[in-house]
């Protein structure tokens, strides 16, 4: 795989040219100059998987009580800083450039190719994935008339309703899911999430169509079920062998071949990882997240974080870890004594990138069986395979990962789900297990939250910030949409509501 990224790193220079060139001529001849007229699908392929698993929206690990800062600059999702809304804007930008327009190339490419069904049902998956993060966090973008600049010299592209964009999603997932055959060729090492198994990727596509689904439970409950229902007929990742992860990362050389969650955290805050002398912007584990581990005797804590003891040295012991407050404006005396990502999991370049894993559809199988949609298991037994499977996908990290099936059974023992309790009684233990589980996916956990109302976070009200104290419902649009696509821009916050963190998208109701 190494050699393989070498590889990809020497034609990714003219790759790029293909994806970003300028748009000078193109209104006279609707041709770029600098671009590949025949790009290699497989490499584009790569280039698309490697920016949408990096396209990570990191201030939501402060908003999900994850992570903190005492500086306003690095404090923004913890602290809702107004003078840096321009935070938001980064997964908007990136991903039409990048992602959205680099998998639309390979779904160009690969269409009208029976020969190459597997390719355009991979590359339609994740076109899928891709949006479905950028409208989660929007809600009305660009989607039908996305990716059209290169083509069609479209560069004011309409956004469309974001029900219309879930219903499209869907559309795509199932056609693409079906449209899978093992007997045809693939990426191959191209695929760096299943290296080419069709199987998996059906399973990826179901999951993230169970994923969408139960997005809109309160919204359109009847066509939430149905998704659902197909989704898991289809088949959903329940094995720890069939995680959605992005793989091959490596600890050193170009960045993009790092693992881009580790690589911002590192170099956001705990650059060069030792006692006192990183921190650059003055980020900890948060107070609410450290605690909630060790009030809870979870077993993952020694996993997640350390307390650096020496400028050489960590320590992983419960009784060291402490959470910094996200109250706090100015540098604690005792900054040294909070606890950090542990260099030897979260910190680790070569580690793998967790797109969807079985914790998340397990748990979202509980909700399943919990509304009566669900009948292959317990609501109950749903809900422990969820916690099994988040502890046990640590040790993908390596040995510092591992949790035995002791710990995790004493863990489940005082941690059972109450079913005598009500509807939202349950639904609250089923998410907050959730917000532990799919640590550090906090795009997921964010959308869950907003969704549910769970876990019940309490919204840090700091000085100056942007929400009156409240956690934000969506991102607000880049300023250039207003600048360069203003009529389009008008146009869908007349329909969904002012550009604003409190705005409710389309599925997200009260």
């Amino acid at each position: 795989m190494k050699r393989y990224f070498q590889k990809f790193s020497v034609l990714l220079a003219s790759a790029c040219l293909a994806l970003q060139a300028c748009d000078k001529g193109f209104e006279d001849m609707n041709t770029n100059p600098n671009a590949s007229s025949n790009p290699t699908p497989s490499y584009v392929f790569t280039k698309a998987l490697l920016d949408g698993a990096g396209d990570v929206l990191t201030l939501l690990q402060g908003t999900m009580q994850y992570t903190t800062s005492y500086n306003d600059v690095a404090g923004f999702g913890a602290k809702y800083v107004l003078s840096q809304n321009q935070q938001s804007w980064t997964v908007f930008n990136n991903a039409y450039p990048k992602e959205i327009n680099e998998i639309t190339q390979v779904i160009t490419a690969v269409s009208g190719k029976p020969e190459l069904v597997n390719q355009l049902a991979a590359a339609r998956v994740w076109r899928a994935y891709c949006f479905s993060r950028v409208t989660d966090l929007y809600g009305d973008v660009p989607y039908a008339q996305a990716a059209k600049g290169y083509t069609e010299a479209n560069y004011k592209p309409a956004y469309d309703e974001q029900k219309n964009i879930y219903a499209d999603i869907l559309k795509e997932l199932d056609e693409a899911a079906a449209s899978f055959d093992a007997s045809k060729v693939n990426f191959g090492a191209a695929d760096l999430i299943y290296a080419g198994d069709v199987t998996r990727w059906k399973k990826f596509a179901y999951s993230l169509m169970l994923r969408q689904a139960m997005r809109m439970t309160k919204v359109d409950a009847t066509a939430a079920r149905t998704w659902a229902q197909k989704a898991i007929a289809g088949g959903v990742i329940l094995e720890d062998a069939d995680i959605a992860k992005v793989n091959g990362y490596v600890p050193a050389g170009q960045d993009i071949n790092k693992n881009p969650l580790a690589l911002w955290m590192y170099n956001s805050d705990y650059n060069p990882a030792n006692f006192g002398t990183n921190n650059p912007e003055g980020g900890k584990f948060q107070d609410v997240f450290i605690n909630y581990l060790k009030n809870n005797k979870d077993p993952r804590l020694g996993v997640l974080a350390v307390v650096w003891t020496s400028r050489t040295k960590v320590d992983t012991a419960a009784a060291l870890q402490k959470g910094m407050s996200a109250t706090l404006g100015t540098k604690p005396a005792d900054f040294a004594t909070y606890s950090e990502p542990n260099p030897a999991t979260l910190l680790k370049f070569e580690s793998p990138y967790f797109l969807l894993t079985n914790a998340e559809t397990n748990f979202l199988l509980a909700e399943a069986a919990l509304r009566g949609w669900y009948n292959g298991t317990s609501v109950g037994a749903a809900y422990e395979n969820g916690i099994r499977a988040s502890m046990r996908q640590w040790a993908l990290y390596g040995a510092a990962g591992n949790i035995s099936t002791n710990q995790i059974d004493t863990y489940i023992r005082y941690h059972q789900l109450n079913t005598a309790g009500g509807f939202e009684s349950q639904m609250e233990q089923i998410y907050t297990q959730f917000w532990v589980g799919v640590f550090p996916n906090s795009q997921e956990v964010f959308a869950t939250y907003r969704r549910t109302g769970f876990p019940a976070l309490t919204p840090n009200n700091y000085v100056g910030n942007a929400t009156g104290g409240k956690i934000f419902r969506r991102m607000q649009y880049p300023n250039t949409e207003q600048n360069l696509n203003g009529q389009n821009y008008q146009a869908a916050i007349a329909r969904q509501g002012a550009d604003d963190f409190m705005t409710r998208m389309w599925w997200d109701k009260p």
